[in-house]
């Protein structure tokens, strides 16, 4: 049995190396039978049962065999069957590249023979294309005729009827080139010109609409349903084509606002003595023009063409350019700036044109951009206050010369009813200021608060140049006491000047508008200026004429008799009475002004020393006439109706108590009171 499995191991080692799958089955089974094996021989007395169990294998084994003997001759016969079928497909495939390589030699014969055929080919090509233009030939000898007619038909303006040809002979032309399948025959070549000659006479019809709409609007209809045809058959093209989209539809909307360009803007631009009158007209003929288009115009047209908002748009853009043009080409003086720019922003779109309640809907123009843009309107306001400036500069002067020629008039300042000087150089200032402010309030604010700064800024010139001229008037005078003749009165009359224009300088500030705080302090100052100058130039004035006076005091006629004091007051008496015609609180500070001015030159002369007290009799006389003087001039300037409290002559009164000390010890400490009393005393 060791025996027997070793030659089948032996036999089986070459198949093993072939069949792993084999080996390893067989090593299972070979274990799986010495396990069985094991477990049924491995009691002795089981032994005794060998034969039995061998007899028992053999004929296992017989069966096995057989089976398998069964099995391979199966599968031998159906392998046998296998090959003779393979056999037989075989053949069929040789058969069938014997069958191909026949008809590829009697394709190739074939195409020897096409190629043979190909002129016979072309020949019936062309005689079908022939045989059909024969049956059009009626037609194609009628082409020039019918072409010749539409002509006719399109400068007789009778659209439908040379569009309805034109159609025919362009069907015509199709149908012959589609059998042709070649180039457009000569016959149709003046078909595009006369599609181009419709056209343009269309768009030129349409371009007239203003007109036909109130004349024919029948032939204004015919022309539109033409274009309306060929846009259609635009539409409904599959691949372009020569001539086509014609877009006959924008040709007549590019028609439509040629014609409204032309009609408004085409015209040379107007003078400047002529921009009002062209606006004006303006304003009358768009509103007028937008009603014709709702009412005449786009009944004739289709919704599509949205005619009045067409309208409304290219009158506005026409009109911004329009106006654009003008600001470029002319140098447009004050008022016709400011004419255009209460046109643009407030009447264009304000409820005389553009925002009328009987308008369209369609007219809105509020989503286009304004007439002017900010920057132009920037511009032109900038523009506008400089050239301004120079006219309100140039009007202040002439007032101001028409002011200084009165002042050397022979007769005295004008009296208003009240009893004052009077004339009309503050109300014509302030008119010339106030009336160009108040105006640009119908512009904006932002001009108003240009021309509210600039006015206030000419305004301090203009104080300016009034304290120059009244230096020269002054100079004047110095050179020529009697010239000018009433040179007092006049001063005071500016007196009048600077109370009318500093409570009035407020007024002209526009509500809502804010003073620059620069240009304020500039135009306080400025009116300071102005009064400190004529108060200076009176009270030169008046020390002028006290002045011969005053050089006599002190002195030893001064001590023993009041006549040099009684001359003083009189002559300022006289000198003063003119005051009455300063309107108050001017009199007033006048009257104080005076007052401070005749106590410091009574003091200046008592500070000269040119009077020496040589013993006490003198000094006590020297202070009984200081009281003396001082209670003299407190009455005058009491009769003049100055206050007491605004009165200064307290100094004297003050000065005399230095006079009358007794003890010189106690003078310094006397003098040290009386200094700190009077600070603004000095010797």
């Amino acid at each position: 049995m060791g025996m027997d499995m070793e030659e089948e191991q032996e036999s089986g080692a070459p198949q093993d190396s072939e069949w792993p799958e084999l080996e390893k089955a067989e090593r299972l089974a070979r274990g799986a039978a010495l396990k069985w094996a094991s477990g049924i021989f491995y009691s002795p007395k089981q032994l005794t049962r060998l034969d039995r169990y061998r007899s028992r294998e053999a004929q296992r084994m017989c069966s096995i065999e057989s089976r398998i003997k069964s099995t391979v001759q199966s599968y031998l016969e159906s392998v046998q069957t296998g090959l003779e079928q393979l056999g037989l497909a075989l053949k069929e495939v040789q058969e069938a590249r014997e069958a191909l390589a026949e008809a590829q030699g009697a394709l190739r014969s074939q195409a020897e023979a096409a190629h043979n055929l190909q002129p016979l080919r072309e020949l019936a090509d062309q005689h079908g294309q022939l045989q059909a233009v024969t049956l059009l030939l009626p037609q194609l000898l009628a082409v020039p005729e019918a072409v010749a007619r539409t002509q006719a038909l399109i400068k007789g303006n009778r659209f439908l009827e040379a569009y309805e040809v034109l159609r025919e002979l362009e069907q015509l032309r199709d149908e012959v080139l589609e059998p042709m399948g070649g180039p457009e025959l000569a016959l149709f070549e003046g078909l595009a010109p006369l599609g181009e000659e419709l056209g343009l006479a269309v768009g030129k019809v349409v371009g007239s609409a203003r007109q036909l709409a109130r004349d024919d609007p029948a032939l204004l209809v015919a022309a539109v349903r033409v274009a309306e045809f060929e846009e259609e058959r635009d539409a409904q093209l599959q691949s372009p084509s020569p001539g086509r989209p014609r877009a006959w539809r924008q040709r007549c909307l590019g028609a439509l606002q040629r014609a409204l360009e032309e009609a408004y803007f085409e015209a040379p631009a107007p003078t400047p003595s002529g921009l009002a009158g062209h606006l004006a007209a303006l304003r009358e003929a768009l509103p007028a023009e937008l009603a014709l288009a709702e009412a005449l115009v786009a009944p004739c047209c289709p919704g599509e063409y949205g005619i009045v908002k067409l309208w409304a748009h290219t009158l506005h853009l026409g009109l911004c350019q329009h106006l654009q043009r003008l600001l470029d080409s002319e140098d447009l003086g004050t008022q016709d700036i400011f004419t255009l720019l209460h046109w643009a922003l407030h009447i264009y779109p304000g409820p005389d044109m553009m925002g009328h309640p009987d308008l369209s809907p369609e007219a809105d123009i509020s989503e286009l951009e304004p007439l002017l843009s900010p920057e132009a309107v920037d511009l032109l306001e900038k523009t506008y206050t400089e050239k301004l400036k120079l006219s309100i500069a140039e009007w202040l002067q002439k007032a101001l010369d028409g002011e200084v020629a009165e002042w050397l008039r022979e007769q005295k300042p004008d009296i208003d009813p009240e009893g004052f000087y009077h004339s009309s150089l503050p109300s014509v200032v302030l008119q010339i200021l106030d009336e160009n402010i108040r105006v640009t309030a119908v512009i904006s604010t932002s001009l108003q608060d240009r021309i509210y700064s600039m006015a206030l800024k000419e305004l301090g010139t203009f104080l300016r140049s009034l304290i120059k001229a009244l230096e020269r008037f002054s100079q004047e005078h110095l050179r020529d006491a009697s010239r000018p003749h009433h040179y007092v009165p006049y001063l005071l009359a500016c007196l009048n000047h600077y109370a009318a224009l500093s409570s009035s300088v407020s007024l002209l500030q526009p509500i809502g508008v804010s003073t620059a705080t620069g240009v304020s302090a500039t135009i306080d100052t400025a009116l300071g200026d102005f009064k400190r100058k004529i108060c200076k130039l009176i009270l030169d004035a008046l020390l002028e004429e006290l002045q011969p006076m005053f050089v006599a005091l002190p002195s030893r006629q001064w001590l023993s008799s009041q006549v040099m004091l009684d001359s003083v007051c009189e002559q300022v008496a006289n000198f003063c009475s003119g005051f009455s015609r300063v309107r108050s609180p001017m009199a007033q500070m006048l009257l104080a002004e005076s007052e401070r001015a005749v106590v410091l030159e009574y003091l200046r002369g008592l500070m000269q020393g040119k009077l020496v007290c040589r013993n006490s009799t003198e000094r006590m006389q020297a202070s009984e006439r200081m009281l003396q003087d001082s209670a003299q001039l407190r009455e005058l300037f009491l009769s003049l109706e100055l206050e007491e409290s605004a009165q200064t002559g307290a100094v004297l009164g003050a000065l005399q108590e230095l006079f009358r000390l007794q003890d010189p010890a106690l003078l310094s400490l006397e003098v040290s009171s009386f200094l700190h009393k009077f600070p603004d005393v000095r010797y």
